[in-house]
C-alpha cells in the first residue's frame, strides 16, 4: 500500500506563500493534490499523471498553484502563491492503486490512497 507523508502546511496571512511537500513510498498512476474545508466535501486541487508530466489544476487554484516532483527524493510539492482566505484547509497528498506505466486517465474519482493531511490557514 502506497504510504503519503505530507508537510509543509502553517498559517499565512492572504497574498503569502506556502510550498507543501508530499514523500511517498512509490509512484502510482495518478498522483495528485487534494483538500478539504470544516464543513465542506474533500475536493481535487491538482492532477497529477507522473509518467506524462501532464497536471490537471482545479479552476479554483489555476495560476497560484504549480506543482512540482524530486523524483531522487520520491517527493512531490505543491507550491501556492497568492493565497486567499478561500484556500484555508487541510491538504492531502493522494495516489490511486495502478502502476505508474498503466494507461488512461486521472479523474478526481480514481483517488483511493491518502496521507494525513497537513493544515494550511490562510487570515485576510
Amino acid at each position: 500500500q502506497v504510504q503519503l507523508v505530507e508537510s509543509g502546511g502553517g498559517s499565512v496571512q492572504a497574498g503569502g506563500s506556502l510550498r507543501l511537500s508530499c514523500v511517498l513510498s512509490e509512484y502510482t498512476h495518478c498522483m495528485g493534490w487534494f483538500r478539504q474545508a470544516p464543513g465542506k466535501a474533500r475536493e481535487g486541487v491538482v492532477a497529477i499523471y507522473p509518467n506524462f508530466k501532464t497536471t490537471y489544476y482545479a479552476e479554483s487554484v489555476r495560476g497560484r498553484f504549480t506543482y512540482s516532483q524530486d523524483r531522487a527524493k520520491n517527493t512531490l510539492y505543491l507550491q501556492m502563491d497568492s493565497l486567499k482566505p478561500e484556500d484555508t484547509a487541510m491538504y492531502y497528498c493522494a495516489s490511486d492503486s495502478l502502476p505508474q506505466w498503466s494507461g488512461g486517465g486521472c479523474p478526481w474519482s480514481a483517488y483511493n490512497h491518502w496521507g494525513q493531511g497537513t493544515q494550511v490557514t490562510v487570515s485576510s
